[in-house]
């Protein structure tokens, strides 16, 4: 989409009453929404390249395809979840967390439990050391693969 059909585009929706104009063609999608005074919402034109400005409404574009996101790189065992469920630190919410930051465990000793299918499935570490980092909330859901502690 040109910038000429875009210019022409937001004029019309900053002398219309309408807030919201989203158009879709072969060759992308543009959204355009009118700015309040208050935070402003931007539109986006998916696939392109150019960006404009103009009072009364933003366009920004968009990546067609969404850039893989990038872990951080952890120092020490990083112990996995082996599979998808709800994470939790303690055998139930009133007894202490099965390990704390600064805690050393031994390879075998509980660290978590992960709900899945009504079952609690209590997680060994796999490796003996102390915990460095806890990665997960209580309560939260894991995937499959996802880590959930750091072991130095």
């Amino acid at each position: 989409m040109d910038l000429r059909k875009l210019k022409t585009l937001i004029d019309l929706v900053s002398e219309s009453n309408i807030s919201e104009l989203e158009i879709t063609e072969a060759d992308g999608k543009v959204r355009i929404v009118k700015a309040d005074p208050a935070p402003q919402m931007p539109a986006h034109y998916v696939p392109g390249a150019a960006m404009a400005a103009v009072p009364g409404a933003v366009i920004a574009a968009a990546p067609a395809v969404p850039e893989p996101a990038v872990e951080p790189v952890e120092t020490g065992h990083v112990v996995k979840s082996p599979m998808v469920g709800t994470f939790y630190r303690a055998a139930n919410p009133d007894s202490k967390p099965f390990a704390e930051v600064g805690d050393p465990i031994k390879e075998g000793d509980p660290i978590c439990i992960i709900e899945a299918m009504k079952i609690m499935n209590e997680i060994e570490a796999d490796k003996a050391g102390t915990v460095t980092r806890i990665l997960c909330e209580n309560g939260q859901a894991v995937e499959f693969g996802q880590p959930l502690f750091v072991i130095g």
